[in-house]
């Protein structure tokens, strides 16, 4: 474009009248100054025309800065607080010849909405302006980067959100229609879908500029934004945070425009988090937005401040350095402002986790404010801001330890979906075990009670272990994670009791030291790890993953089963080191003669008393083999100052590397039923070794509370006010420890319960009014958790039926069905 002189002193015959406003336009390319007067009335518009009878710069491509602030349209030269003799930039673009039919309908589009939205001009019809804008979107079907280009560079976004402004309905309508859209395109390229989420940007910083923060269609363009630029953001990771197309200097510019709409949504979002005692439904999806908008700009935000701040010396990052940093980090005013933001959303946390004290987190969750149940979505988003800043996560961190009663009733009320939440792995020490083994089991598909969908089988108990292998190993996942249904062959029983005892004989299959698969730990027999000789049979990885997938399909059913995994397979399973004090159990000997080794005077180990030197003697299916714990083991003396190496390398060749493939085999089935094969390791990082005895075997310690029971039971031909039910729980309460037990067995083939008590089985109980005659015994179906008793006479009769069914070699083979 060549720059042209016309130094000017102009009357306005268009508007008449004496010009009020003498000032200079400086076209930035060529250096080259116009000298311009006007009205304080007129418009931006009639300079835009003015600029393009003098210097044939079309209309389309002109871009006027004053103050630093573009100056849209529709603004008055009073509105734009013009002043005499000052200076305004004017920012011309040449038209890209390799589109011109693009060129020519964004310019027709734009000269046509600049008529209909003058006051003189109503016979020109809105509508023809969403003809040449659908024209336009079907260029952008074959040549999507170029237009998108054009359709940024003749600021046509600015021309469609002048139409919205206006006060005709049938424009304002039409550029609604438009807008949305431009706003639905989607792009099938990183570089299409860059600059759509520019586009995008576009229209959302002009309409916050114009609209109120709750204009329907305002949050529309931001909503859409936010999940462009994840989309944007998330398609630069997965090519290992690396940008193409100009990316990058694309979500530069994007950030500095997008800082200020991410900050009205926080402070938007700040006053959303006072805690009201009613919530409207308009106020609800207002929130809704506010978070999922918040969650969404930031992420992109993040990426781009990170990478800039990654550049800076430490001394430069966080509060307060933004100026100091500004030397390294071009967005040093938004790492500021962003940390503001946070201190800002923090003290509003605070304070409410305050008034949240007390709170009982078994009442109904519908009863809280609606507020709350987007608390653990904006911590997640804080401690992503707090990791850019030195010492923010530790203030984060002490909050939520000082109000754990409150983080543990956000998590077990309001936590759905693992996701959103994997974070709290890292902050476990926070979380009760409730909470803890909720978000490990929202990692799990949930059962499907549609028995049409059901994965069904019919195993042969004489041949349990190799027919369930079949059935299970062989299955697809995705047909394990709908459900399971199966009956032995040759018996009527069906149901959830089925399915509970083929868990507990699987289990016990495969614990079974005859199949060495697992070896038992010697000071605890209920413990178990894979056996290293496990090679023994071909098929020995194949079924550790079946045993994977078993013991994953017995967490999603919340089904007990008889074993515990050690402590040197559940590090393992988490992805944590073993050291010497987690084979205590695995291993006395060992254990013992590390430690010995460790606490050994350091004159008598140096002497080489003990002839020991960096090798290991391994024994399998009675053949004995040396290995050699590093390079030149054999020839590397132990003594005081390599015998914590050596112990180290004992420890990981005799329980780390032996099983390496059995623990991988394992992993992978028990991925499988997971809801995502991201979540390996999480389950178990989530856990403490002492949950997951807890959610496999139930608590051994924890006392039947008859109140708790007598909650959860309803009856069937009984009425709560019958004396049969009166004396059956008067009974029960005079019960020792172990009939409880008994008759809990009995009643539902569970041996322990859950942790938090009987609201933790599968479903309520039931008692049954049995039509059978006085002289018989209670009975039972633990496939419903039906408790059959008839309708004895007398309390004493009701008491002789209940001790005969509570003893141990009865009501642990009697009746279950």
């Amino acid at each position: 474009m060549s720059s042209i002189t016309v130094p000017m002193s102009m009357e306005s015959p268009e508007y008449g009248g004496r010009l009020e406003l003498q000032f200079f336009v400086k076209i930035m390319a060529g250096g080259k100054t116009l000298v311009l007067q006007a009205n304080m009335e007129d418009t931006v518009e009639h300079l835009h025309r003015k600029i393009d009878i003098i210097t044939g710069i079309p209309v389309t491509e002109q871009r006027l800065i004053y103050r630093g602030k573009q100056l849209q349209w529709w603004q008055t030269m009073e509105d734009c607080g013009v002043q005499n003799d000052t200076s305004i930039q004017l920012e011309g673009r040449i038209r890209s010849t390799g589109n011109t039919e693009a060129w020519r309908l964004i310019s027709e589009m734009v000269h046509l909405i600049s008529e209909v939205s003058r006051d003189d001009t109503s016979f020109i019809d809105s509508g023809m302006v969403k003809e040449k804008a659908d024209q336009f979107m079907s260029l952008l079907a074959n040549d999507k980067t170029d237009c998108y280009k054009i359709f940024l560079d003749a600021y046509a976004a600015q021309a469609f959100v002048m139409m919205y402004m206006s006060v005709k309905k049938t424009n304002k309508d039409s550029a609604d229609e438009c807008i949305r859209c431009f706003m639905s395109l989607g792009g099938k390229n990183r570089g299409e879908n860059a600059y759509r989420a520019m586009m995008l940007l576009e229209f959302c910083r002009l309409l916050k500029t114009v609209v109120p923060p709750a204009d329907v269609l305002y949050l529309h363009c931001r909503s859409a934004l936010g999940i462009m630029l994840n989309e944007v953001e998330v398609e630069c990771r997965l090519n290992g945070n690396s940008y193409v197309d100009g990316e990058s200097q694309i979500l530069f510019v994007a950030v500095i425009d997008l800082f200020p709409i991410l900050e009205q949504v926080g402070r938007s979002l700040r006053k959303d988090l006072v805690l009201p005692s009613t919530t409207s439904t308009t106020q609800c999806r207002f929130l809704d937005q506010n978070v999922s908008d918040f969650s969404a700009f930031l992420k992109p935000v993040l990426t781009i401040i990170a990478r800039e701040l990654a550049a800076a010396p430490d001394s430069l990052k966080g509060k307060g350095k933004g100026k100091e940093a500004g030397k390294v980090c071009s967005l040093s005013d938004e790492v500021d402002r962003l940390f503001y933001l946070f201190i800002d959303l923090l003290s509003q946390i605070e304070k409410s986790m305050l008034e949240m004290k007390g709170i009982n987190r078994k009442n109904d969750a519908q009863a809280f404010p609606n507020s709350w149940s987007h608390y653990l979505t904006i911590l997640k988003e804080l401690r992503n801001i707090a990791l850019i800043y030195p010492g923010l996560e530790v203030r984060l961190l002490t909050i939520m330890r000082k109000n754990k009663v409150v983080v543990n009733a956000l998590v077990v009320i309001y936590a759905s979906c693992v996701d959103d939440h994997v974070w709290l792995i890292k902050l476990k020490d926070v979380l009760d075990f409730e909470s803890r083994r909720h978000l490990a089991l929202l990692m799990f598909p949930k059962v499907n009670g549609d028995y049409e969908e059901l994965h069904e089988m019919l195993i042969d108990r004489s041949r349990l272990l190799a027919e369930s292998f079949e059935y299970i190993y062989n299955a697809d996942p995705s047909s394990l994670q709908v459900g399971l249904f199966m009956g032995f062959v040759n018996e009527e029983a069906k149901g959830p009791g089925v399915l509970r005892e083929w868990f507990c004989l699987v289990c016990q299959a495969l614990f079974d030291p005859h199949n060495a698969l697992f070896i038992a730990c010697p000071l605890d027999r209920r413990r178990f790890y894979p056996n290293p000789a496990s090679k023994i049979d071909p098929l020995h990885l194949q079924y550790f993953q079946f045993a994977g997938r078993v013991i994953a399909l017995a967490f999603m059913y919340k089904i007990q089963i008889e074993g515990f995994l050690d402590r040197v397979f559940f590090l393992q399973l988490a992805g944590r080191n073993v050291t010497v004090e987690d084979i205590k159990d695995a291993d006395p000997c060992i254990y013992k003669s590390c430690k010995q080794i460790l606490e050994m005077d350091p004159e008598f180990l140096d002497s080489d008393a003990l002839f020991l030197t960096f090798v290991t003697e391994t024994e399998e299916l009675g053949s004995k083999e040396v290995v050699e714990l590093c390079s030149g083991g054999h020839d590397i003396i132990v003594n005081s100052k390599n015998r914590e190496e050596y112990v180290h390398l004992i420890v990981q060749q005799r329980f780390v590397k032996s099983i390496a493939q059995q623990v991988s085999s394992f992993a992978q089935g028990f991925t499988d039923i997971l809801r995502d094969n991201n979540l390996s390791t999480a389950f178990f990082k989530i856990l403490e070794q002492e949950d997951l005895d807890w959610m496999l075997h139930g608590s051994e310690s924890q006392e039947i509370s008859v109140e708790d029971w007598k909650a959860h039971t309803k009856y069937v031909g009984y009425e709560n006010s019958d004396p049969q039910i009166d004396w059956f729980w008067k009974v029960v309460e005079q019960l020792n420890a172990e009939q409880k037990k008994t008759l809990l067995f009995f009643w539902t083939s569970v041996k322990y319960l859950p942790v938090e008590g009987f609201r933790g089985l599968a479903s309520e109980l039931f008692i049954y009014k049995s039509l059978e005659p006085q002289d018989r015994l209670p009975s039972s179906h633990t496939c419903f958790y039906q408790l059959c008793i008839p309708t004895y006479p007398t309390k004493a009769i009701m008491q002789d039926r209940l001790r005969v069914i509570t003893q141990d070699h009865v009501g642990f083979s009697f009746g279950t069905l």
